[in-house]
């Protein structure tokens, strides 16, 4: 069983959004998906109870709750568990840490994003380095989210953010259709399945996968 987080240390960045998409990715793939939603606005709760497939196991939870629910997860036979944490860095990012392999951290590429992700870093490289030293590897990256249609932001984002964590090559732009498919409790994949902002989730995940 593998266990990926969405971490961030502001709100807005896209946490929730890249979580149900790449759930529902996972499952349509074959994959039993249990998504914890440790976010205090539970978003992914709220997706869920419109959502008419049940392909996706979506728990509300607390950070401290975490090993007792991903033992339960690994005895019911999943194959990924999926964390969405609260809006921004607090004492719950300690405690994913503690038993994730993949960190990913969407950052817009604006200044005020790209500045808030310097400490959100600093926490995880201090965690993989320890984590290291026990025979434990944590696999972390940013990923650029929102990304505006023209323009350099990104390649800008990228000179900045590239020394703190490495960068997914994989880009999610700014597409409504990822925001208009959580309407009904649909994934993107399933509401445009051919549009850019599917391919880019898809892209995104087999990049995860890979870790």
């Amino acid at each position: 069983m593998r266990t990926w987080a969405l971490l961030a240390e502001k709100g807005g960045v896209g946490k929730s959004l890249l979580a149900v998409h790449l759930a529902v990715c996972a499952a349509r793939r074959g994959k039993t998906v249990v998504l914890l939603d440790l976010d205090p606005q539970k978003n992914a709760d709220g997706w869920a109870a419109l959502r008419k497939s049940k392909d996706v196991t979506v728990v509300t939870a607390r950070a401290q709750e975490l090993p007792g629910l991903l033992e339960r997860a690994r005895q019911q036979g999943a194959d990924l568990v999926i964390l969405d944490t609260p809006g921004r860095a607090d004492i719950s990012t300690a405690h994913v840490l503690d038993v994730v392999d993949v960190v990913l951290v969407p950052v817009r590429p604006f200044a005020f994003d790209v500045h808030a992700s310097e400490k959100i870093a600093a926490e995880i490289n201090a965690k993989i380095a320890s984590e290291k030293r026990r025979g434990r590897v944590i696999h972390a990256a940013f990923v650029l989210n929102s990304v505006p249609p023209r323009g350099t932001r990104q390649q800008e984002a990228r000179a900045v953010l590239t020394p703190l964590l490495p960068v997914a090559p994989v880009e999610v732009h700014y597409y409504m259709a990822l925001c208009d498919a959580l309407n009904d409790g649909s994934s993107v994949e399933e509401f445009d399945p051919k549009g850019n902002a599917a391919h880019e989730i898809r892209a995104l995940y087999r990049w995860l996968a890979k870790m």
